[in-house]
C-alpha cells in the first residue's frame, strides 16, 4: 500500500499563505464517500446508525458533514453532547456512552434524549437518582478474559474498565425493565483498531448470540445490537485496509445465522466509529525549520506532541511524506522532532526518508482522528488551526489557531500581576 498526500506541494504553498503550519487539514469528499460505504455495506440492515464517535474528532464542521450522510453521534461527556445538540442532532441521533459519569451528565444527556449506554450495573441506581429510568436503555457488556481472532488475540477485556459481566448485564435489564424501561440496547468494545475484516463479524456472533440468551434468560427481546468501534485503519504502508464490505457482508451472515432463527430479525445494527471515518483523512502539515547533527541525524519542525500526541504516547507510527520529494529515494535516516522539552515528542525515530531541506513541508498521515482532539497545553504551547479541504477544492478554515490569549484567558487576575 503506497500512502500518498491528498494535497500537493503545491496546494500546502498555497494554503500556508493564509494558514501558516502547523496545522490539521481535512479531506471533505473522501470523509463523505467513506461514510457512503459504510451505510452502503451495512444497507441489509433496516435500522443501520453509524453514531460518530466525537471525541476522535470534535469540531462542528465534520459532524455536520457526516450528519448529512446520515450519521448520529456518540458521546462521553457534556461538552461532547452540548456540541452534538448545537450541531442539529436529536434523539435518537445521540448515544451517551460513558463511565465514572457525574449525575449532572446523565441527567443532561436525558434532557436532550440521547440514548443512554449504561456502563456499570451500579450506575442503574445513578441514573435513576439523576433523572429517572428513560423509556430507552443500552447496557455496555464486558466478556473478560482476552478477545482473539483464530488464534491472534487482539486485546485484553479482562484489564479492561468498561463494560458489565455477563450475569451483571442480565440482571441489569430485569432491573430496567422493572423500573420501566421498555427497549434496550447492547453495546461492546472489544478490541481497538483492528486492521482486520474478522473483527466486526467475530464480535456481532458474541453479541447476537448474547442477545439470544438474554431474550431466553431474562424475556427481553433487545431492539438494537452496537458493534462500538475497533475497526482500525492501516497506519503503516505495509497493511492493507480493511474492506468494509466484507466486514458488512460477515456481520450480515452471523444476523442471519444467529438472530433471525430466534426471532430477532428486526434488531438494528449500530456502530461508534471514529478512527475508520476520519484518521485517513485528515493530515497534520508542518514545516522543517531545524537541523541537527550529533550522534543522530535530527529534523526540527513547527509542530509538536501538542499537536499529535500518539507517537509520544503510544509510540505509534505515522507515515510522513516531504512534499514534492515523493519519488525522491529515501536515502537519509532522521528522528523528525518537536519543541517540546520532553525526549518522547517525536514523530518519527529513525526514519527513512529523502533528504529533508529546511523549508520543506512534510505531511504526516492519518491525524483525521485522535490528532488535534488528543491535544494539550504543555510548554505553553498553543493548539493549531483545523482546516477542511473542500469537494470543489477550496480551503476553510474550521478552527482558528490558539492565541497566548486563549491560553492565559482562565488565570484570574493573571494581566493585573504583569
Amino acid at each position: 500500500m503506497i500512502k500518498k498526500p491528498f494535497i500537493t506541494k503545491d496546494q500546502a504553498e498555497k494554503i500556508i499563505k493564509d494558514f501558516p503550519t502547523p496545522f490539521h487539514i481535512y479531506d471533505e469528499k473522501a470523509i463523505r464517500q467513506n461514510a457512503r460505504n459504510l451505510y452502503k455495506a451495512f444497507s441489509w440492515n433496516k435500522g443501520f446508525r453509524e453514531y460518530f464517535a466525537v471525541k476522535a474528532t470534535p469540531n462542528p464542521t465534520i459532524l455536520k458533514i457526516l450528519k448529512e450522510e446520515g450519521c448520529g453521534t456518540d458521546c462521553s461527556s457534556y461538552a461532547e453532547l452540548l456540541m452534538s445538540k448545537k450541531c442539529g442532532f436529536v434523539n435518537p441521533e445521540i448515544m451517551f456512552s460513558s463511565n465514572d459519569t457525574p449525575l449532572e451528565e446523565f441527567r443532561y444527556a436525558n434532557e436532550i434524549g440521547a440514548i443512554i449506554n449504561l456502563d456499570d450495573i451500579t450506575h442503574i441506581e445513578a441514573l435513576e437518582k439523576a433523572c429517572g429510568i428513560p423509556e430507552t436503555v443500552c447496557c455496555r457488556y464486558n466478556p473478560g478474559g482476552k478477545f482473539a481472532i483464530s488464534t491472534t488475540i487482539m486485546d485484553n477485556p479482562g484489564d479492561a474498565k468498561y463494560g458489565m459481566t455477563k450475569p451483571q448485564i442480565i440482571e441489569a435489564y430485569k432491573t430496567l425493565k422493572e423500573k420501566g424501561a421498555k427497549t434496550f440496547g447492547i453495546h461492546a468494545f472489544l478490541a481497538s483498531n483492528t486492521v482486520s475484516n474478522e473483527y466486526y463479524p467475530t464480535l456481532a456472533k458474541i453479541l447476537f448470540e448474547l442477545a439470544v440468551e438474554i431474550k431466553n434468560i431474562a424475556g427481553i427481546e433487545l431492539s438494537f445490537i452496537n458493534l462500538s468501534g475497533g475497526v482500525g485503519v492501516p497506519y503503516t504502508p505495509d497493511k492493507e485496509p480493511n474492506d468494509i464490505f466484507v466486514i458488512g457482508e460477515g456481520v450480515h451472515k452471523a444476523f442471519d445465522e444467529i438472530l433471525v432463527p430466534a426471532g430477532l430479525g428486526n434488531v438494528s445494527i449500530f456502530t461508534e466509529l471514529g478512527r475508520y471515518m476520519l484518521a485517513p483523512y485528515g493530515h497534520l502539515v508542518t514545516t522543517a525549520i531545524h537541523e541537527k547533527h550529533t550522534h543522530k541525524e535530527y529534523i526540527g519542525v513547527d509542530a509538536c506532541a501538542v499537536n499529535l500526541m500518539r507517537p509520544a504516547m503510544y509510540g505509534a507510527y505515522h507515515h510522513i511524506t516531504v512534499l514534492g520529494k515523493e519519488d525522491a529515494p529515501c536515502d537519509h535516516t532522521y528522528d523528525i522532532t518537536g519543541s517540546l522539552c520532553e525526549n518522547n515528542d517525536k514523530f518519527a525515530i529513525d526514519r527513512k526518508l529523502p533528504e529533508i531541506d529546511m523549508g520543506d513541508i512534510l505531511v504526516i498521515h492519518d491525524t483525521g482522528a485522535h490528532g488535534f482532539a488528543m491535544g494539550y497545553n504543555y510548554n505553553g504551547k498553543l493548539k493549531s488551526a483545523e482546516l477542511l479541504l473542500r469537494e470543489d477544492g477550496s480551503v476553510i478554515q474550521i478552527r482558528r489557531a490558539e492565541t497566548v490569549d486563549d491560553y492565559f484567558a482562565t488565570l484570574n487576575g493573571f494581566w493585573d500581576v504583569i
